[in-house]
């Protein structure tokens, strides 16, 4: 058993008796400053031991969600109908994904992007439109075409005037003349406009009424409208056509023009309707644009993003086509939560700002270009991911540059994005700093700060002493 005064003789710190040291005030100043230099150097270490460090490398995409990206987006046509509107996508592998409406909600709008109403639903469009099959050479004109002087006046005067609003050139058109013609006369037969009052049905060259085909938002042939006592409007907040989509044979037109009249009220009721809806008039849209909003999911491969006009069973004019856009957003990916995003604001200098480079910006067609307008974007995407100190991945997005420009084409303007996927991303991994490396840092500042301190006080003692001694003139 170790007697205590062979347990003191490992003691490393001995204790010199305190009646044989001897304070002096330059020892206190200078261990004031000592302590001072102590607090300052362990709040940096500290600080430092806190903050993020991170480093940044490129690697092959190892993505984690799948072989298919996420695409965002909300954008406003001023001058495209949601009637027509499409989004389409297709990739280098062969997909091509034409009118998606799953995923897809829009919104009819005026020329300055605001609502005119609630969402817009089309109408039910068949698959194949039914035509007649026998054409009759000897067709009798049976509708009556109508110009931008008559226009209005006929369409205010019967209950019921049934559009159609084509042109010449148009093959759809074509095919529709000699059963609409069939069938208005049928209907003017059955129903004389003259003595029932109660249904006309009328034509509108497009190729010779431009403005007036134009003022009812006509971008497809042939449009057949329902106009009920000079508004085609269907719903009462004044944001859709009410427009006829199907079979274009001559019995299923009858059949259609008859279910309009059924209702109606005949001849010599005709006053007391006249009055009831002349003060239930509505106006008709004023624009015929439409806000595109949703998603869609694509292969990770080099593929478009297609919004354009596009219908079965309608023809358009390509140089009326103006495909100006403004993009609210677009973005790949899943979107940032705003619970994550208050957890990776330390990380925000570190994370790039371009994962929505197209936001808020405006493309517009100012038709100063001869021929068909396409404006494309050339879009550039890398994905980013940021690894916590705990190895848990917080953030996976994708950033990308765009460019953009107007190109001609021979076929109907389109608004197209081209999108290119970097096969490579950008990890960055938040450094985990050693707790163990923390303590020793902080004990070297202590030691080398009491250290150096006791250097300058003893350099700083005999200092003072050898100045007292030539004051007193001793030799020394």
């Amino acid at each position: 058993m170790f007697s205590a005064s062979k347990l003191k003789s490992v003691d490393f710190y001995r204790k010199i008796p305190r009646d044989l040291t001897e304070a002096t005030l330059s020892g206190a100043g200078l261990s004031i400053v000592a302590a001072l230099a102590m607090m300052f150097l362990f709040g940096m270490e500290l600080s430092n031991y806190l903050s993020v460090s991170t480093s940044t490398s490129v690697i092959v995409d190892k993505s984690s969600d799948g072989d298919f990206l996420r695409i965002d987006f909300d954008i406003s046509f001023p001058s495209l109908s949601c009637e027509f509107a499409s989004v389409d996508v297709s990739d280098v592998l062969g997909t091509n994904r034409l009118n998606i409406t799953k995923t897809i909600r829009k919104f009819s709008i005026d020329s300055n992007l605001r609502p005119t109403g609630a969402e817009y639903h089309s109408g039910t469009v068949a698959n194949a439109v039914k035509h007649d099959e026998e054409v009759d050479e000897e067709s009798v004109e049976g509708s009556l075409s109508l110009t931008a002087h008559n226009f209005d006046k006929y369409v205010h005067q019967f209950p019921i005037t049934v559009v159609n609003f084509y042109a010449p050139w148009c093959s759809w058109c074509q095919r529709l003349k000699p059963s609409w013609e069939k069938a208005a006369k049928i209907i003017k037969e059955r129903y004389d406009p003259e003595i029932d009052g109660r249904i006309l049905v009328a034509k509108v060259d497009c190729t010779q009424e431009g403005d007036l085909c134009r003022s009812h938002h006509i971008q497809g042939y042939p449009s057949i409208r329902i106009f009920r006592k000079g508004s085609d409007v269907r719903s009462e907040h004044g944001h859709e056509h009410e427009s006829y989509y199907g079979d274009r044979d001559t019995e299923s037109l009858v059949k259609m023009l008859e279910s309009l009249v059924i209702s109606l009220p005949t001849e010599s009721q005709k006053p007391a309707l006249e009055d009831k809806s002349h003060n239930t008039k509505r106006p008709a849209p004023s624009s015929g644009g439409c806000r595109i909003e949703g998603y869609v999911r694509v292969k990770k491969v080099p593929g478009n993003l297609i919004i354009s006009a596009r219908s079965d069973a309608h023809s358009f004019d390509a140089s009326q086509m103006n495909m100006s856009h403004v993009v609210h957003h677009l973005f790949f990916g899943r979107k940032i939560s705003a619970m994550t995003m208050n957890d990776v604001k330390r990380l925000l200098p570190y994370i790039g700002s371009s994962h929505d480079r197209l936001k808020g910006r405006s493309f517009i067609n100012t038709r100063d270009f001869e021929g068909n307008v396409t404006i494309e974007h050339y879009i550039q995407t890398v994905k980013t991911e940021v690894i916590t100190r705990q190895g848990h991945k917080l953030v996976e997005e994708y950033e990308y540059t765009a460019h953009s420009s107007v190109a001609h084409s021979l076929d109907i303007p389109v608004a197209k994005f081209h999108i290119e996927l970097s096969p490579m991303q950008v990890l960055i991994t938040e450094n985990q700093k050693s707790f163990s490396h923390f303590i020793t840092s902080v004990c070297a500042i202590i030691g080398g700060v009491f250290t150096v301190a006791g250097i300058l006080d003893s350099i700083l003692h005999s200092t003072i002493r050898i100045i007292k001694k030539v004051e007193l003139g001793k030799n020394f």
